[in-house]
């Protein structure tokens, strides 16, 4: 085997094993331990972290972040690598952030010149717009890992139109929408799963308490229909075709959509009795494109609303 593919199968060998021992090396390649030590110390040179320990349980291991091997791409995939994570810059805050703007700045430093150029001629003819929120959300990195890692978190959340609050959480997932990220999670203090606004969790730590972590790997990723209607009121709700096309657009809304050949469509669901006040701004915001059927408690909430805004302009 060629030294080069040799040196290249053993970087992809490693970063998958994380600990070895020399002579497993050797045996797997057909080669001798002066040799394989000889490639190690290459791939270090080249910048795979690796850590040796001495003794007869000792060995090599991958330390920190493994390097991962070189991947070909086409011009039309590295064109498309870079718009992805260019796309992510109008959020003020993201789980990855300074590893995004690594890579990014990476993929672009090490493309040919004119692929650059057109990269250039491309940033002022194609864009993702995504609203900028002025508030950051500086703990989710944490509430990833903890989503992924099934831990459970104590955090500092300020609630709209309450005082801030400590409270223990299970993330189940984080996601973006309208410009704002969310967090999907299990609330000890509820009892049930909520929906948390990730800018509102201003501070987060792991739980020392040994609360049990639950089995929640069967929630959806959803804004909403994850979560448990509190004091279930039924919504029903007629929508025209431009009416459900902007339900569609949000991702909580999506799931109770019951869209018609024609393009009409319908709601009809149970909601959180304690979510009135949201819904009565969304379906103000719907005006013509939508008719509420039920319940007569929003239908108020909408007149009171609009009578207070009509108050303004007299």
């Amino acid at each position: 085997m060629p030294k080069s593919k040799r040196l290249m199968e053993l970087m992809m060998t490693v970063n998958r094993k994380r600990r070895f021992k020399v002579q497993e090396l050797a045996d797997e390649f057909g080669v001798s331990k002066r040799t394989i030590l000889r490639d190690l110390q290459e791939l270090s040179e080249l910048g795979v972290p690796l850590y040796s320990e001495v003794g007869p349980h000792g060995g090599y291991q991958v330390i920190r972040e493994r390097v991962l091997p070189p991947i070909a791409f086409t011009e039309e995939e590295a064109v498309a690598m870079f718009f992805a994570v260019h796309a992510l810059r109008h959020y003020s805050s993201l789980p990855f952030e300074a590893e995004s703007a690594s890579a990014l700045s990476k993929f672009y430093l090490h493309m040919p010149g004119d692929v650059r150029d057109r990269i250039d001629g491309m940033k002022n003819r194609v864009d993702f717009i995504t609203p900028t929120r002025r508030g950051d959300a500086p703990c989710l990195t944490i509430l990833l890992d903890a989503a992924v890692h099934r831990k459970v978190l104590v955090v500092e959340y300020e609630s709209k139109g309450e005082e801030a609050g400590s409270r223990r959480i299970q993330p189940v997932c984080i996601y973006a929408s309208n410009g704002f990220w969310y967090c999907t999670a299990y609330c000890f203090l509820r009892q049930g799963l909520r929906v948390f606004r990730c800018d509102r969790i201003r501070e987060a730590a792991y739980d020392a308490s040994g609360t049990e972590p639950l089995d929640l790997g069967d929630v959806s990723l959803s804004r909403r229909a994850s979560a448990e209607p509190r004091e279930p009121i039924r919504l029903r709700a007629e929508l025209s075709r431009a009416g459900v096309q902007r339900c569609e657009s949000e991702l909580w809304l999506a799931p109770l959509l019951d869209v018609r050949e024609d393009g009409s469509g319908a709601i009809d669901n149970d909601v959180s009795r304690g979510d009135i006040p949201f819904y009565t701004e969304f379906f103000i915001g719907l005006g013509n494109e939508a008719e509420l059927k039920e319940p007569a408690e929003l239908k108020d909430s909408i007149r009171r609303r609009l009578s207070e805004m009509l108050a303004r302009y007299q």
